[in-house]
């Protein structure tokens, strides 16, 4: 009897050594592409069936080594920095050729047009949290300590920010202090985002202020969030940026954000006196 394969497509984080593993649990040979820009090392330890370096331009690589390892059915898990695509990368003719076919180049314009390319091949892109369920967060209050009024608010106001800015694709991460909005994630990424704006309240203090100094981050999918790339994903690093930034509430969507540390992310914001809540 043979072992399906499953191509898996490797950004940098953990997301990639997560789905690497539930899929060599679940019993798939797992045929790892890892972007040299941006995988983890580690990855190379992790018992891949096959392991192939690429850079995060070579398309027709990707797609003629999943061809020859007979996989038709792939996974994309980690993070492409927004930065890379505009500075490191270096296309292929293929690749050239779709950025050039895009109005807008922003990840989910850029990341659908890569799906459409893989299934015009014979490759079709899985959810990416598809072998990791039980890392979504689950809905209500994760930590001990519940949201209070003023985070209450603050989250209510963010997520109504947030889901503004997720619909153009501009980021899915703001951060919030008395209602007002302090910082937007755009290219940075989340940690970056949430320490920018701990180093603003930072700036302002000693200085006359109406504003309630505790920061509440807010992190949401977007409105047509496509669960095969781009998924939310918060873990111990995210907790660790709040800590330095003196934010104390974390909302997340309810099954669309990835725990990446699982439980940890949980007691590590209980340690921290840091609200978590999923909605």
């Amino acid at each position: 009897m043979s072992v399906e394969k499953l191509g898996l497509i490797a950004g940098n984080g953990k997301f990639p050594l997560l789905v690497l593993d539930a899929a060599r649990a679940q019993g798939y040979e797992v045929v790892v592409a890892a972007i040299i820009e941006e995988a983890f090392p580690e990855i190379a330890s992790r018992g891949a069936s096959s392991l192939h370096w690429l850079s995060l331009g070579e398309l027709s690589k990707l797609i003629d080594t999943f061809k020859q390892e007979g996989v038709t059915r792939a996974i994309m898990a980690g993070q492409v920095k927004h930065k890379q695509i505009f500075s490191a990368i270096k296309p292929d003719w293929r690749l050239a050729k779709l950025l050039l076919s895009l109005g807008t180049r922003n990840t989910d314009s850029l990341l659908g047009a890569v799906a459409k390319v893989l299934a015009d091949e014979g490759i079709m892109l899985e959810n990416s949290t598809a072998l990791l369920e039980p890392l979504l967060a689950k809905s209500g209050v994760l930590s001990r300590r519940a949201p209070g009024e003023q985070e209450r608010k603050n989250i209510e106001y963010g997520r109504g920010v947030a889901r503004q800015l997720a619909a153009f694709d501009i980021g899915q991460t703001v951060v919030i202090a008395e209602a007002a909005c302090v910082a937007v994630e755009a290219m940075e990424g989340t940690d970056a985002t949430i320490e920018r704006a701990g180093k603003l309240m930072r700036s302002i203090e000693g200085e006359s202020s109406i504003l309630n100094r505790a920061l509440t981050v807010v992190k949401i999918a977007k409105p047509a969030q496509d669960m095969r790339f781009d998924v939310p994903v918060i873990g111990v690093a995210t907790i660790e940026s709040m800590k330095r930034a003196g934010a104390t509430c974390l909302a997340i969507d309810a099954g669309r954000c990835l725990l990446l540390d699982g439980q940890a992310v949980v007691s590590v914001a209980d340690e921290a006196g840091i609200a978590m809540t999923a909605e």
